[in-house]
């Protein structure tokens, strides 16, 4: 779980980090994943006992929150990207 955390910032700061916006997007995607996969592990977590759905409520809450962002950010990027290829 802290891995898919902490892949997250990662992935879009290595994505910013890139020289171009097409690449930028592939980490955002990847970033999105790394959400998914962390609310995803919340659950799990919650099956096998490891956490109450009162523990995670938050969590899972966040990751939602970051991937609407994140989607956010690509569709901006995306729609610049066909701007200035015209």
């Amino acid at each position: 779980m802290r891995r898919s955390a902490v892949s997250i910032s990662s992935n879009i700061a290595e994505g910013q980090g890139r020289d171009s916006v097409k690449e930028f997007i592939r980490f955002l995607l990847v970033a999105r994943g790394s959400a998914c996969e962390l609310e995803s592990q919340c659950y799990v977590g919650v099956e096998i006992g490891y956490f109450t759905m009162s523990d995670i409520s938050i969590v899972t809450g966040l990751c939602i929150e970051v991937g609407k962002m994140i989607t956010s950010l690509i569709a901006y990027l995306y729609n610049l990207q066909l701007k200035t290829n015209k």
